[in-house]
C-alpha cells in the first residue's frame, strides 16, 4: 500500500472510528508501526488529526478562527448555552469565559439576573451591557486575538484577586483520554488559573468539540464539576466523564 492510500486509510478511520491505534493499524496492514507513526506526524503537520500516545485523534474545528467558529454548530452552542446559564443563581459571582459559546451564554441569560460576571473576554463583556442588573468586571492583558480574550502574567495575576462561585470553561477539545484540551499554551494556562478560583467548573462543550483533541492540556476531566454537552452520554469520547446534559 502507498503512503497516500495509508493516509486516505487513516483519515477514514479517523471519521468512522474516532481515533486511530498506530500498533493496532500497522497489524492490519502488516507494515512497520514506524511507518504509521510517521504517516501521523505528516498528517499532524498538515492539520489533520492530532497526536496523542499511541496513535491519534480528530482535530478540533474549534481551533479555526473566531470569525469562522461562530459558524459552526450554531444549535448545539445554543442549547449548551441555556443550560449554563440556568446554573447561575441570583448573587453569585460567576467567571465566563471567551469563546463563541461562552458568548451565546450571555444571549441566554434572563434580562433580570442580578449577579457579577468577571471575564476576560472583551465580546463578552461587551455583550452583557445590555445586562443591567449585572456588574461586569474586566480581567485585562495582553489579548489573543484568536479566541478574542486576555491571556498573559497581567491576566493571570488579576485573576487570583477573584473569588467565584462558578466557572464557564470553553475548550476546543473533550476526550476521556486526551483530557480538556485547547490550541494555545498561554490561553490553556490562563483557564487554569480561571478555574482555581471558583468552587465549581463546568465545561461548555458543543458536539464539534466531543471526541477531538487540541495540543495543550487545560484540565483532565476529572477535575472539572461537569461537562455541559447535548453529545449522547454514550458518545465514547465520554466515557467515565461527568455530564451535565444540554
Amino acid at each position: 500500500m502507498l503512503a497516500a492510500e495509508r493516509r486516505d486509510l487513516l483519515l477514514a478511520r479517523l471519521a468512522a472510528e474516532g481515533k486511530v491505534v498506530a500498533k493496532d493499524i500497522a497489524f492490519e496492514l502488516g507494515v512497520a508501526e514506524d511507518s504509521i507513526r510517521r504517516d501521523l506526524r505528516e498528517m499532524a503537520a498538515a492539520g489533520l488529526c492530532q497526536r496523542v500516545y499511541g496513535g491519534a485523534l480528530p482535530v478540533s474545528p474549534a481551533v479555526a478562527d473566531y470569525a469562522t467558529r461562530a459558524g459552526v454548530a450554531t444549535s448545539s452552542k445554543e442549547r449548551v448555552a441555556a443550560a449554563a446559564a440556568a446554573l447561575i443563581r441570583p448573587g453569585q459571582t460567576v467567571l465566563l469565559d471567551g469563546g463563541t459559546t461562552a458568548l451565546a451564554v450571555t444571549a441566554a441569560l434572563p434580562r433580570d439576573l442580578r449577579a457579577t460576571i468577571v471575564t476576560h473576554s472583551p465580546t463578552v463583556a461587551a455583550a452583557l451591557v445590555g445586562h443591567p442588573a449585572v456588574d461586569v468586571f474586566v480581567l485585562g492583558g495582553r489579548l489573543f486575538k484568536h479566541s478574542a480574550v486576555t491571556c498573559g502574567a497581567a491576566a493571570a495575576e488579576a485573576a487570583q484577586g477573584v473569588t467565584a462561585d462558578l466557572f464557564l470553561l470553553g475548550v476546543t477539545g473533550v476526550h476521556h483520554e486526551a483530557g480538556l484540551t485547547t490550541g494555545d499554551p498561554d490561553e490553556a494556562a490562563m483557564k487554569r488559573a480561571l478555574a482555581a478560583r471558583a468552587a465549581e467548573t463546568y465545561v461548555l462543550a458543543s458536539t464539534e468539540k466531543i471526541g477531538a483533541a487540541s495540543p495543550f492540556l487545560v484540565l483532565p476531566s476529572a477535575a472539572v464539576t461537569a461537562v455541559i454537552t447535548d453529545a449522547p452520554p454514550a458518545h465514547p469520547a465520554l466515557r467515565g466523564i461527568p455530564l451535565h446534559p444540554a
